[in-house]
C-alpha cells in the first residue's frame, strides 16, 4: 500500500493504471499509423498526435476508473471484467466523440479513434489476463506477521479464511506471554529467537501488533529493534485501515483518533476546493440532467394521474447536527407511513411504485438533491445524511455514531461505494466504518475518485432498493 494524498492506495492497482494509460497511449499511436501508415497526410500535419494521444489515454483511464476497475476489493470472473470493460469504452468512446465534436483541431478522424480503441481493448484484456496471474500470486503479496494469538488475532485469521482476494500473506502468528491462544498449532511462530530474527528469517514486510491487551505484554525493545531495522511496525485499526479502507469501530477509541497520524483535518484550502468543487458539478449536472428531470416529472404526473405530488421532502440531519429539509423525486406511495412510524426501506418494499424502482435502481430520485448541494446544505460526496428518528436510535446504539455528521452529507459517498444497502442496525455499524474513513480523508481528490466510481454504482444499479 501507498499513502497518496493523505489516505492509502493500492501499489499494485497503481502499478496497473500507469500500465494501462501508457497503453492506451501506444494504442492511439498504432490506431494512427495502421490508418494512415508511417508517413501522416498533409491535412493531419496540422494535428499534433502527442497531445491527441495523451487526451485519449486519459479520458480512457478516468472512464476504466469510473467503473470500479482500480478498486482494491475487485475480483471477478473474465465476463465480469469484460463487462465493466465494455462499459467503460462506452462511456470513453461518447466523451471523446463529444470532445472532438467540440475541438475538431485535435482529431485525426474516426477511423484512428475506432482502431484505436479495438487495439486498446484487445490490449487491456490481455494485460489484465498477465497482470492477474502475477500479481495475484501469493510471492507478490505482502508478507505479515501478526504479534498475538488471540481475539484480534483471529480478526485476521477470519479475513484470511473468506477467499477474498487480499493483498497480504500472514507468515504466522507469534502468541504473547499469558495471552489466550486461539489460533491453531500449524500457525503458530515459536519464540526460539527474537522478533527481528523472526522478521528476517521468514521475509517479513510488516509486522501487526494484534494484542488483546498491551498492558505489560508487548515485547517494546524487540518491536523498536524491528522499526529501527527497517520493518513496517502497524496496530490492527491502522492495519484495517490501509488494507480495507475503513476503520473498524468495534477495535477505536478515542486515544486512537487524538494520535491518529494524518486526517481529521481538511483545512482552508480543501475545505473552499471542495464546495468550489460542489457548485461546479452540480450546476454542470443540471444542465445535463434537466431533460431527464422533465421526463421523470411527467411520467410521475402520468402514473398518479396528477393525483399525488412529484417531489418527495423529508427532514434530515446534517452537518454538526443540523437539521435541513431535503429533496428527492417520489418513489413510494404517499401513504407509505401513514401510521406515522419510521421504517428502513428493504429488498422488494411494496410501498415503493414501478416508476419508484427504475428510478432507484438508476438512482435519479436522488437529483433534485443537487439543489441542496447548491444551497450549501449537501455536498455531491459524504456520508448519507439519515432521519431524525435513526439518527437518534443510532447514536444510542453505535459508538462514534454522532462523528459522521462532522462533515456535509453527500449525495454519494465512501460507504456507498463499498458497502451493499443497509437497512438495518448491523449494516449502519459497517457503513460507519467506511464514513468515519472518509471523514478522516475527505478531500478534493478522494472526492473526484468517489465521483468516478459512482458512475459504476448508477450503470449496473449496485445497492439499490
Amino acid at each position: 500500500m501507498i499513502r497518496v494524498f493523505g489516505y492509502f492506495v493500492s501499489g499494485i492497482n497503481l502499478i496497473l493504471g500507469l500500465l494501462e494509460a501508457a497503453l492506451f497511449y501506444g494504442s492511439f499511436y498504432l490506431g494512427a499509423h495502421a490508418r494512415f501508415g508511417w508517413s501522416f497526410p498533409e491535412d493531419t500535419a496540422g494535428c499534433n498526435v502527442c497531445i491527441t494521444g495523451a487526451i485519449f489515454a486519459v479520458i480512457m483511464s478516468l472512464s476504466v476508473t469510473s467503473m470500479g476497475l482500480y478498486q482494491r476489493s475487485i475480483h471477478e470472473r473474465e465476463a465480469g471484467l469484460v463487462v465493466r470493460l465494455g462499459f467503460a469504452f462506452a462511456i470513453g468512446t461518447a466523451l471523446l466523440t463529444l470532445l472532438f465534436y467540440l475541438f475538431p483541431s485535435v482529431t485525426m478522424g474516426r477511423g484512428v479513434l475506432a482502431l484505436a480503441l479495438i487495439f486498446a481493448f484487445v490490449g487491456v484484456v490481455v494485460l489484465r489476463m498477465i497482470f492477474t496471474h502475477i500479481a495475484g500470486s501469493e510471492s507478490q503479496k505482502r508478507r505479515v506477521l501478526v504479534l498475538g494469538a488471540g481475539v484480534n488475532a483471529q480478526r485476521i485469521q477470519e479475513l484470511t479464511q473468506t477467499g477474498r482476494n487480499l493483498g497480504f500473506f500472514v507468515v504466522g502468528y507469534l502468541p504473547l506471554p499469558r495471552s489466550q491462544r486461539l489460533i491453531g498449532d500449524n500457525k503458530m511462530l515459536s519464540y526460539t529467537e527474537s522478533l527481528l530474527e523472526l522478521a528476517i528469517t521468514h521475509s517479513v514486510d510488516e509486522i501487526v501488533v494484534a494484542a488483546d491487551d498491551r498492558r505489560r505484554k508487548l515485547p517494546v525493545g524487540e518491536l523498536l529493534d524491528c522499526k529501527m531495522s527497517g520493518f513496517v511496525v502497524l496496530d490492527l485499526l491502522m492495519f484495517f485501515e490501509k488494507e480495507f479502507a475503513l476503520v473498524k469501530i468495534d477495535l477505536l477509541n478515542p486515544s486512537w483518533i487524538f494520535f491518529s497520524q494524518g486526517g481529521f483535518r481538511l483545512g482552508v484550502t480543501g475545505l473552499y476546493g471542495k464546495r468550489l468543487l460542489d457548485l461546479l458539478l452540480s450546476v454542470l449536472l443540471l444542465v445535463l440532467a434537466s431533460p431527464i428531470m422533465v421526463i421523470v416529472a411527467i411520467a410521475s404526473l402520468i402514473e398518479s394521474r396528477g393525483r399525488d405530488p412529484i417531489f418527495y421532502h423529508q427532514i434530515r440531519i446534517g452537518q454538526n447536527g443540523m437539521p435541513f429539509r431535503l429533496h428527492k423525486f417520489r418513489s413510494m406511495s404517499v401513504d407509505a407511513e401513514a401510521d406515522g412510524r419510521a421504517r428502513w426501506a428493504s429488498k422488494n418494499d411494496t410501498r415503493i411504485t414501478r416508476l419508484g424502482a427504475i428510478l432507484r435502481r438508476t438512482r435519479l430520485d436522488e437529483l433534485p438533491q443537487l439543489f441542496n448541494v447548491l444551497k450549501g446544505q449537501m455536498s455531491l460526496v459524504g456520508p448519507r445524511p439519515e432521519r431524525p428518528e435513526f439518527v437518534e436510535q443510532l447514536t444510542t446504539a453505535i459508538p462514534y455514531y454522532a462523528e459522521r455528521h462532522r462533515v456535509k452529507p453527500g449525495v454519494t459517498g465512501w460507504a456507498q461505494l463499498l458497502y451493499p444497502y443497509g437497512s438495518d442496525e448491523e449494516d449502519a455499524k459497517r457503513k460507519l466504518e467506511y464514513d468515519l474513513y472518509y471523514v478522516k480523508h475527505a478531500g478534493v481528490v478522494l472526492d473526484l475518485i468517489i465521483l468516478l466510481q459512482t458512475v459504476e454504482v448508477v450503470l449496473l444499479g449496485k445497492g439499490a432498493r
